[in-house]
C-alpha cells in the first residue's frame, strides 16, 4: 500500500513522485512542500487562500495499491 498526496487543487505535491511508501514519508514530503509557501504565508488554490496551519486539512492523503 502506498500513499498519494494531492494538493487542494488535486495535483500531486511533487511532479516527479506519484506516491510514497508510507504515511510517514508522505507527511515528510507534505511538510517539505508546505515550506515553499512560508514566505507568502498561505497557499493560493484556484478557489481561495489557505492559511498554512490549515493546509493539511485541504490536502488528500490517499491510500493506493502499488
Amino acid at each position: 500500500m502506498r500513499i498519494q498526496v494531492l494538493s487542494p487543487d488535486g495535483f500531486t505535491i511533487e511532479f516527479n513522485k506519484w506516491s510514497y511508501p508510507s504515511l510517514k514519508k508522505a507527511e515528510e514530503a507534505f511538510e517539505k512542500w508546505k515550506k515553499k509557501y512560508v514566505v507568502q504565508g498561505y497557499y493560493s488554490s484556484n478557489f481561495q487562500r489557505i492559511p498554512l496551519n490549515e493546509l493539511k486539512s485541504y490536502c488528500q492523503f490517499k491510500k493506493i495499491k502499488s
